[in-house]
């Protein structure tokens, strides 16, 4: 699912209390991390919960990052889906360029977290956004 599409259905609910499930069902269905990739160098510093982060080169595009995650908190967990289909697949020129704050206003994110996990989604932008970085300079 892209980013596109996700803001036009969370756009569409309208209701908040939709919107949150809508989140959670996102959350539900992104495909879980192997166990082997649950360590703590994969973890994104500064969540709350548990957030796991890896990328590796996407082999539809090998210019471009496919990226990985999995929380063990299920609204996190939605979040970590917008993160994915805003960020996977994209070039990392892309991936630093792009215009992530817009997403969160369009979609209202902020409300449905509290001050320490609004600080844990900018953590895991910047992990996102430090791994792109190393595969540009790598």
């Amino acid at each position: 699912m892209t980013i596109e599409e996700i803001c036009d259905d969370f756009e569409d609910l309208g209701d908040a209390e939709d919107q949150m499930q809508y989140l959670i069902e996102l959350g539900q269905a992104l495909p879980g991390l192997d166990a082997l990739h649950k360590i703590e160098a994969n973890r994104v510093q500064g969540c709350q919960s548990n957030v796991w982060l890896i990328a590796h080169p996407d082999e539809q595009n090998p210019a471009a990052v496919k990226f990985e995650a999995d929380s063990d908190a299920i609204i996190v967990k939605g979040i970590v889906a917008v993160l994915l289909a805003a960020y996977s697949g994209r070039t990392p020129e892309e991936i630093l360029a792009f215009p992530i704050d817009d997403i969160f206003k369009r979609l209202q994110l902020t409300r449905f977290l509290s001050p320490m996990r609004s600080n844990g989604l900018h953590s895991m932008v910047k992990r996102i956004q430090a791994l792109a970085q190393h595969s540009l300079a790598a």
